[in-house]
């Protein structure tokens, strides 16, 4: 019996479709597993909804599973929460998460899927791969004990780094955003919050996540002397400019960049990409990661939901996209 599924693929810039695709006859080793949920990570897939991945960086930002090519057609996406089907016993049954684009059913090696934890709604798993970024920069970053510091753009990515931080103790946390609305994500999440102009300078460490040239030089005047901060937006065609001069080297500030293509340096010896999402499984047992989820829509909606996700008309830290009525073609 052939298996069929739906997949939403970018056809063109700024054009998204519905496709029906034929799926692999799944292997001894491979698991079918039929989507509950999909997360849309905004940051990188309104970027790559827009064509803007620079043509030297097709490559390294190639999705696992992705099919097409940039700038389109391309099937892209990695925030993926579903059932598994078929495949080895032990994973028969259980809900899974996978970095698989939009799609209602799937065949991948069952390496590729890692369980979700009893404790962690499947919902609420989608954000896997965001906390999983989270937990890499601050890898990265390694705050101590007392540490100052600000996260600047309240984001999906900023927010989480937030809610992590949130655990260290005596940590001085401020959450950072132009937006006045993110104050109640930060209440959430137990940290302070404040505008760009009125945040507390002498930082420690400044975590960069606005994906703003003005987000990025206020997080370089937030910092105390011999500071750092800890890039992680992602600016794709975009040029931005700094103030390298001024105060830059008398104070012996750092700009450090992070990403989550590869495990920290600081701990690549000793964990694995597996360790590390099943880390930010874990951390997804506490409900206020819920806070995050601020929109969704059916997955037949996402041709129209996107365009509207990328021009800024329709706001959200994270669009949870519904699969329960996507029947696949017969």
């Amino acid at each position: 019996m052939e298996l069929t599924a739906r997949a939403f693929w970018l056809r063109s810039p700024g054009h998204g479709e519905i496709r029906d695709v034929s799926l692999p006859a799944p292997a001894d080793d491979d698991v079918v597993v039929r989507t509950l949920y999909s997360g849309v990570s905004r940051g990188t897939e309104t970027l790559v909804f827009r064509g803007g991945v620079p043509e030297n960086q097709h490559t390294t930002m190639r999705a696992p599973f992705q099919e097409g090519d940039f700038p389109g057609p391309v099937k892209y996406g990695y925030l993926n929460v579903g059932l598994v089907e078929a495949g080895p016993q032990e994973l028969v049954g259980r809900t899974v998460f996978c970095l698989y684009p939009h799609q209602t059913r799937y065949v991948v090696p069952a390496s590729a899927v890692t369980p979700v934890p009893d404790g962690v709604p499947a919902a609420r798993a989608v954000l896997a791969g965001t906390v999983e970024t989270a937990v890499n920069a601050l890898w990265d970053a390694a705050p101590l004990v007392g540490d100052r510091i600000a996260v600047v753009g309240a984001g999906m990515i900023g927010a989480s780094v937030a809610a992590v931080l949130a655990r260290f103790p005596a940590v001085r946390v401020q959450l950072v955003d132009a937006d006045p609305g993110r104050a109640a994500v930060a209440k959430a999440l137990g940290v302070d919050f404040a505008l760009p102009e009125e945040a507390t300078g002498d930082c420690d460490l400044v975590v960069h996540a606005s994906a703003t040239e003005a987000g990025l030089t206020r997080s370089l005047e937030l910092l105390a002397p011999e500071g750092t901060v800890l890039e992680l937006s992602w600016y794709g065609d975009r040029r931005i400019s700094l103030p390298l001069g001024e105060a830059f080297h008398s104070r012996r500030l750092v700009v450090r960049s992070s990403q989550v293509g590869t495990v920290s340096p600081a701990r690549s010896s000793r964990r694995t990409f597996a360790d590390r999402l099943a880390i930010a499984l874990d951390l997804l047992a506490d409900p206020v990661f819920d806070t995050f989820v601020t929109g969704e829509c059916a997955f037949d909606e996402l041709p129209e939901v996107l365009p509207r996700l990328a021009s800024g008309d329709l706001p959200a830290m994270c669009l949870r996209v519904l699969y329960e009525s996507a029947a696949d073609p017969a």
